[in-house]
């Protein structure tokens, strides 16, 4: 049985939150975690997308040009935002967290597990180029599992649970609408687990989160867990894919933290 990835090793071996003249020095250490956390990487398989129905019960496209918001969370916020990020309507797509308090939404905190918080992501669409029940399609089949409880891939705890944080009423009645669909389908032979809550609010994670798998490919969890979803994407969802995706960078300068 392979061992749970911590939040701490975690970024410790990919270099989260490095400060410049921290990095040379990091770079030693690594290489050195890298051999024996390679291993169990490799033993740990990335998720695999599912074929699902489109929703029965949605939104129709808007008539014209707004912006609306839904949160989602899917286990690490890095590979969820990666995926929105190439959806076509979504004009952002922003790491944080939901579900607890301005107090503990920091990541060192959230990662205790003890702060009611989920890895998050706020998604701005517009719906008259993407509906809600097609951004919940993709999270249902290729952005994370959600049938599994507290974890996703190597990633264990309450913060990695599978959420969606409505914005109105619209979006709670599909969502719930979808899950009694697909659940009733039998389609992933195990019951979803997905919550759906209201969203009181969102705090955008630190800067050194934002835009993470587009500008740390190479790093061995992006490589392994992320990118996969981003290649489902595109199969799965050839109308709905955009190649370019679109960064919290290059929409402003960043979340502020």
């Amino acid at each position: 049985m392979t061992t749970p990835v911590s939040a701490a090793t975690k970024r410790g071996w990919l270099g989260r939150n490095l400060a410049p003249g921290a990095a040379i020095a990091a770079i030693a250490a690594a290489a050195a975690a890298l051999a024996l956390l390679l291993e169990p990487l490799a033993s740990i398989a990335a998720e695999d997308a599912v074929v699902i129905p489109a929703p029965a019960v949605d939104a129709p496209l808007a008539a014209g040009h707004r912006s609306e918001t839904i949160v989602l969370a899917g286990g690490c916020f890095w590979g969820v935002q990666k995926v929105f990020q190439h959806v076509r309507g979504v004009e952002r797509a922003v790491s944080g967290y939901a579900g607890g308090s301005a107090g503990t939404a920091d990541y060192d905190t959230v990662s205790t597990g003890r702060t009611g918080h989920a890895e998050s992501v706020q998604v701005t669409f517009d719906p008259s180029v993407v509906s809600v029940g097609t951004l919940l399609r993709v999270y249902f089949s290729v952005a994370h599992n959600p049938t599994e409880v507290d974890k996703q891939g190597p990633d264990h705890g309450t913060q990695y649970r599978s959420e969606i944080f409505t914005t109105n009423d619209e979006q709670k009645r599909i969502a719930a609408a979808y899950i009694r669909q697909l659940d009733g389908a039998g389609v992933y032979g195990r019951p979803i687990a997905t919550r759906i809550e209201a969203l009181d609010r969102f705090y955008a994670a630190e800067n050194y989160h934002q835009d993470y798998a587009t500008l740390h490919p190479d790093s061995g969890y992006i490589a392994h867990f992320d990118l996969p979803k981003v290649r489902n994407l595109e199969r799965l969802f050839p109308q709905q894919f955009r190649a370019d995706p679109v960064l919290v960078a290059a929409a402003g300068s960043g979340t502020g933290r």
